[in-house]
């Protein structure tokens, strides 16, 4: 028999539901439910919400930063919240954007719901003034969540840094966040960039909010990792962004090319046509589009290890994203800020554990005949990753087979074809630094520690090393991947989290990074132990190891192939 105090819990929870759903009949707000009597209460612009005190930071889940982009508010800019009467509920994570393909144990579950503009705040309770770091979450903008970021840690700085007031956001993604159609596009509202204008709307709230939970609207760094950081540098291109946020943080990134407004088109167009909807930019074909069901949507994007052939991704579309990357770092058409970016050592590990994770079971590893095959098919086209620049001459197949031949590797396939798909990507990132590095404070690192966790199971023949994703634990506490992911030791297989020596790497980062959104040096001041990358030969990285180290950028290019990769990559006039 359950207890009267259970029951009446109960029954409190249930009014305070109903009265909810009253507010959201009104036209007041989307939030489920009014908040508890306990709880840290902040005023926003739009209302009072009400959160939680977890591990000595006061964290407030699920505030909508916009309005549910459903109904006719499919692809449609963000609209704004309507303000609430009341305290609402802001101790639970609302729903994720619609997603399909989870990259194995990286992200999920899926979800259909596009009730989904929401955003999340850590900070502490001190009335010290703080900056503030908007983190956009990775997944190829196909997936991902924000609940998979416990940023308390960030928050209170580590043993060496500062307080800071971190928000992690929801924002569209896939077909839901990156369409262009002719139907659409001539409604008016800048071309399809969907997911990036959410990024926008959040950093609007962040500007009108930030004071409200101790942060300075003036020392505001957007930053994210993987897709994060290539939605930052979309920021960093839009004109829209102007004035929203004063610092930028790449985490695996930056990229110098994005698709064109012609190749997202193309794609938009044949996602109707498979969709069933008419061809051309009538009003019924608008309206076709924004009828299909959320599933059929996802039907047509991809499957859970596969993303179909109409993702396109933020791209150039002329306004939001006015100009391709490559001419405005070089032309220093963009948004100018002090700037920290790298990549990890074994990009490239990640994808690889994804093929294998999908593999079986029994899962195994990829065979000498596929490394040759996978080589020709990536580097055989004429278009680079998803139908972007740079464009791969022909021979170049041939080119990197000699480059990277298995004998070099001890016939050690994953070794050989991480180094294939990582080098390239390592040297986009130093290209693009070399841009920055004279036009504004910049800061590069190379992560390289080789031991940490990794959230995968363990399989025949894999292993991670300083694989894509494997840094973030060392920034948000424990994290994981999605509800799968389980970090095991890389040798034993057997769950651990970050120990030792790896938790003193973890407060150099933190400290790093919440010094970075105070200051915009990661040092705080001064130039050690992160030495600024000027982009010319005597520029150092960061080498982020156990110990930290420094590396100049001559002896990073001959590490990652760059002068090879130089003669391959094209990046545009």
């Amino acid at each position: 028999m359950q207890s009267v105090s259970v029951v009446g819990a109960r029954q409190k929870s249930l009014r305070r539901s109903i009265v909810a759903c009253s507010l959201v009949a009104a036209g007041l707000t989307s939030i489920p439910a009014l908040a508890a009597k306990s709880g840290p209460v902040v005023k926003l612009t739009d209302g009072k919400i009400q959160g939680t005190t977890e591990n000595g930071v006061n964290v407030f889940k699920g505030i909508p930063y916009a309005a549910p982009p459903v109904g006719n508010l499919r692809w449609q800019p963000p609209q704004p919240v309507k303000h609430w009467k009341g305290k609402l509920d802001a101790t639970h994570f609302a729903n994720t954007c619609p997603q399909v393909t989870e990259l194995g144990a990286f992200a999920g579950p899926t979800s259909t719901s596009e009730d989904c503009l929401y955003l999340n705040v850590f900070t502490t309770g001190s009335k010290k003034k703080k900056g503030v770091i908007v983190w956009i979450h990775g997944g190829g903008n196909v997936d991902g969540e924000s609940n998979d970021y416990d940023a308390t840690k960030l928050a209170k700085g580590g043993p060496n840094g500062h307080e800071t007031v971190v928000v992690t956001l929801n924002y569209r993604l896939g077909l839901f966040g990156y369409l262009s159609h002719p139907a659409l596009n001539k409604e008016g509202h800048q071309w399809g960039n969907y997911g990036i204008m959410d990024i926008q709307a959040a950093l609007r709230w962040v500007q009108r909010n930030a004071a409200a939970f101790g942060g300075d609207p003036n020392r505001v760094a957007l930053g994210g990792q993987s897709a994060g950081a290539t939605d930052t540098g979309a920021n960093m291109l839009s004109p829209i962004s102007t004035g929203l946020f004063s610092r930028a943080i790449y985490e695996s990134g930056p990229l110098p090319v994005l698709p064109s407004a012609a190749t997202a088109k193309a794609k938009g167009q044949a996602f109707a046509a498979a969709a069933g909807c008419p061809k051309g930019g009538s009003a019924k074909a608008a309206e076709c589009l924004r009828n299909l069901s959320a599933a059929r949507i996802l039907q047509l994007q991809g499957t859970p290890n596969a993303n179909g052939p109409y993702i396109v991704g933020p791209f150039v579309d002329g306004t939001v994203i006015p100009v391709d990357p490559q001419k405005a770092w070089t032309k220093g058409r963009f948004n100018k800020m002090p700037t920290m970016g790298g990549r990890v050592q074994d990009e490239a590990n990640f994808s690889i554990s994804i093929s294998e994770y999908f593999s079986g079971p029994p899962q195994v590893p990829m065979t000498a005949e596929q490394y040759t095959a996978a080589v020709t098919n990536t580097y055989s086209g004429n278009a680079g990753p998803g139908g972007a620049p740079p464009a791969y001459p022909t021979g170049t197949a041939e080119k990197v087979l000699a480059k990277y031949p298995l004998s070099a590797y001890d016939n050690n396939v994953q070794n050989a074809y991480n180094r294939v798909r990582t080098d390239v990507q390592k040297c986009q990132a130093d290209h693009v630094l070399q841009l920055w590095g004279p036009q504004m404070p910049t800061y590069a690192y190379d992560f390289t520690y080789q031991n940490a966790p990794y959230f995968f199971p363990k399989m025949p023949g894999f292993r991670a090393n300083a694989a894509h994703t494997i840094d973030i634990q060392f920034l948000f506490d424990n994290w994981h991947g999605g509800q799968l992911g389980v970090n095991l030791d890389q040798d034993t297989g057997m769950p651990r989290e970050i120990q030792g020596k790896e938790v003193k790497l973890s407060n150099q980062l933190v400290a790093a990074w919440t010094n970075f959104a105070w200051s915009g040096n990661p040092n705080g001041n001064g130039n050690s132990p992160w030495p600024q990358y000027s982009g010319d030969d005597s520029s150092k990285y960061l080498v982020q190891d156990i110990p930290l180290s420094k590396m100049n950028q001559k002896k990073y290019r001959k590490k990652y192939n760059c002068d090879f990769w130089d003669t391959i990559l094209y990046y545009g006039p």
